[in-house]
């Protein structure tokens, strides 16, 4: 199970064959997304018709169905993490970051055996890890981190939805995972040595859109960036009413919303300026990212990334 699944993946099929209410069938702006706490401010958006016919949420049950869509040419833009945007571009699709949903701030954790009391003890253990998601981005930082290197351990390549089962055969010594899995795994004795607080703006959840889109379709891009501000502040200034639209749609309590959004911040304005200018906090990760997950194997080429961020989508003010 991918990362962005988790709040939600139990009615996340329900998403996709029915569609939202008041998602319109057609617009301007085909848009991909997925349930996950860091997009629920166009969720928001859309609850209270505040997106325009210009643009068009496209939901899907995961980020594969939105990475599909942009290379398919079925979608126009997405909400994807900073480490799928390098993947879709290392195919030969170039994206623009027009806005930062959130910030991972403890939402990704590495859960240990008690025994292993800090990063160096990693040294010669069994990792669980999903390579190929964000939970492997999270385990080449936490190796940075440490001081050793991709062979100093051994990964065991899952997805996340089995790190647990995996922990209770005693298969595995450590686990890189967010909820329900470290709960889970808490459960049986593991321990939350590090999570995604230890390295703030590491992981980043954006809104993109293709470069074409960018250049043809700007006043619809502008449109998108607006509707997800408006649903932000009201997320931000209505709490109350938010958490229960978010517990609603998603088919969870009040308070596992209210939990999810202790790990994540959501950016306001001011921040997605300082986020997406010229040579920023974006870019700079984006390059990062790329070299590892090009010494990983994980992308098979250099995507060569220029000017991933554009701040000038950015609405001037917000109401």
């Amino acid at each position: 199970m991918q990362r962005r699944e988790f709040l939600g993946f139990s009615i996340a099929a329900g998403l996709s064959a029915a569609g939202l209410p008041g998602c319109s069938s057609s617009g301007h702006l085909r848009f991909g997304i997925h349930p996950w706490i860091g997009y629920e401010p166009l969720y928001l958006a859309d609850d209270f018709n505040w997106l325009p016919e210009t643009v068009a949420l496209r939901p899907g049950t995961s980020a594969t169905d939105s990475m599909e869509g942009l290379l398919a040419g079925a979608l126009d833009g997405a909400a994807l993490t900073l480490d799928e945007t390098i993947r879709v571009w290392s195919r030969g699709l170039e994206l623009v970051v027009v806005a930062v949903a959130d910030v991972s701030a403890g939402a990704d954790v590495l859960m240990v055996k008690p025994a292993i009391d800090e990063l160096a003890a990693l040294r010669g253990q069994r990792i669980a890890v999903e390579l190929n998601g964000v939970s492997g981005i999270m385990l080449l930082k936490i190796l940075e981190v440490a001081g050793l290197g991709p062979n100093d351990v051994t990964k065991v390549d899952l997805p996340v939805s089995q790190h647990a089962d995996a922990w209770s055969r005693g298969e595995v010594d450590a686990s890189v995972c967010y909820e329900p899995t470290a709960s889970m795994i808490e459960s049986l004795g593991g321990v939350r040595l590090f999570d995604s607080s230890d390295i703030p703006e590491t992981i980043f959840d954006v809104l993109v859109v293709t470069r074409e889109t960018a250049k043809k379709n700007s006043s619809s891009v502008r449109d998108l960036v607006r509707a997800h501000f408006a649903g932000l502040q009201h997320l931000v200034r209505n709490m109350h009413d938010s958490v229960y639209r978010v517990a609603d749609r998603q088919g969870i309590a009040p308070d596992e919303v209210r939990s999810a959004l202790a790990t994540v911040m959501l950016p306001d304005l001011a921040a997605n300026q300082r986020y997406l200018r010229a040579a920023g906090p974006i870019e700079t990760m984006a390059g990062s990212l790329s070299r590892l997950m090009l010494a990983e194997g994980m992308i098979d080429r250099n995507p060569s990334i220029q000017r991933l961020s554009d701040p000038l989508f950015l609405p001037a003010r917000v109401p």
